[in-house]
């Protein structure tokens, strides 16, 4: 073999590896954060407040945690549904386990049920999706503060504010909170409510988009 087309080969060669090199690079998964034990779903089923119910908001969960590192805890949605077909009423905070939660950068937002509903420390810097990401805030576009929960400030549920216990994307309205504590909101303690600030314009995708929400909610390790 001639010596050009030697040199001609290895440079292929090295070509082929680097561009090799940069694809495994670019797949590589985002970080993960197995020791986080709470986050603002990244994106919602696509359905708007029609989760599939409890059960498909928890699978929804539980797929995005997966995905970020964390699917070794079983993931709860901290969402309430009223009673219905025989079936009792659940409160959201009844659903998420008893605490302390982290978020995906370590961070710790509450060490129990009652600081939770209390003096927790959710922020718009706190209140992250998944992935470690900051969600939209009032001011931002889109705006996509608003929280789908279903509930009172206690984390109880609120009366037919659950969009057909999350199978609805078309009529009925939610209760939605302000993750980063800000909005538009006259009463200022409603205002900066993470979990219960006011009720939605609807169930459909549209109509959470009216008054700030991208279908998201937020999720919690029961254990």
């Amino acid at each position: 073999m001639k010596l050009a087309t030697r040199f001609g080969l290895a440079a292929s060669v090295a070509v082929v590896s680097l561009a090799a090199g940069l694809s495994a690079q670019a797949q590589q998964p985002p970080p993960q954060s197995p020791n986080m034990t709470f986050f603002v779903t990244s994106n919602g089923p696509g359905k708007g407040a029609d989760l599939g119910g409890l059960e498909g908001a928890d699978r929804h969960c539980q797929t995005l945690a997966q995905a970020a590192g964390a699917g070794n805890k079983t993931w709860r949605a901290y969402l309430s549904t009223t009673a219905s077909g025989g079936q009792p009423a659940v409160d959201a905070r009844d659903r998420i386990g008893k605490g302390p939660w982290v978020n995906a950068k370590g961070v710790q937002i509450a060490a129990n049920l009652d600081e939770l509903h209390g003096q927790n420390k959710l922020t718009k810097e706190t209140n992250i999706n998944e992935k470690g990401g900051l969600v939209n805030g009032f001011g931002d576009t889109p705006n996509t503060h608003d929280m789908m929960t279903g509930s009172t400030p206690d984390g109880r549920v609120a009366d037919n504010a659950t969009c057909n216990n999350w199978t609805s994307s078309s009529t009925g309205t939610t209760m939605v909170g302000h993750h980063d504590r800000k909005g538009t909101n006259p009463d200022p303690v409603a205002n900066a409510s993470w979990n219960s600030s006011h009720r939605s314009a609807g169930c459909s995708t549209e109509a959470l988009a009216k008054t700030g929400s991208g279908g998201l909610f937020y999720c919690f390790a029961a254990n």
